[in-house]
């Protein structure tokens, strides 16, 4: 487990990270890490093990510029200090059922089950629409 608190936490979605390695995503880049920095200052970043799969995969494969893989690796090393919801069974049933009823991915309604059980009341990402509440659990897309 982390050694940061769950309570108020904010939790990042995969887009947030990637931008903050891409040198190439211009305004997107300065506001991810910018975003990142104050959640490592606050200690309030949270995310899951989805995200920092996601993280590597598109980090050494998918951006112009990839991140070596062993650059990425110290990356998911160090996020593994914020809080980290391990994705399970249970998570994947609850998510399926999300995505029904809100009509969402799987994958963004396995993010937003994800954010609910790290205690997040904030999810950053750019995928999800805007100021929508999840229980409690509201959207932001810290890009717009």
């Amino acid at each position: 487990m982390s050694v940061m608190a769950a309570e108020l936490s904010t939790f990042v979605d995969t887009n947030v990270l990637i931008y903050a390695y891409d040198r190439d995503a211009g305004d997107k880049h300065e506001i991810a890490k910018a975003l990142l920095g104050r959640l490592w200052n606050d200690r309030n970043g949270s995310l899951s093990t989805q995200v920092l799969q996601e993280f590597y995969v598109t980090a050494t494969r998918k951006l112009a510029d990839p991140l070596s893989r062993e650059v990425a690796r110290e990356a998911v090393r160090a996020y593994a200090r914020w809080q980290v919801q391990r994705v399970g069974v249970v998570e994947i049933i609850e998510a399926s059922q999300l995505e029904e009823q809100h009509h969402l991915s799987f994958w963004d309604a396995l993010i937003v089950v994800s954010a609910q059980r790290a205690g997040a009341r904030r999810l950053c990402t750019e995928d999800l629409q805007a100021g929508r509440d999840f229980n409690g659990l509201v959207v932001e897309n810290p890009f717009a």
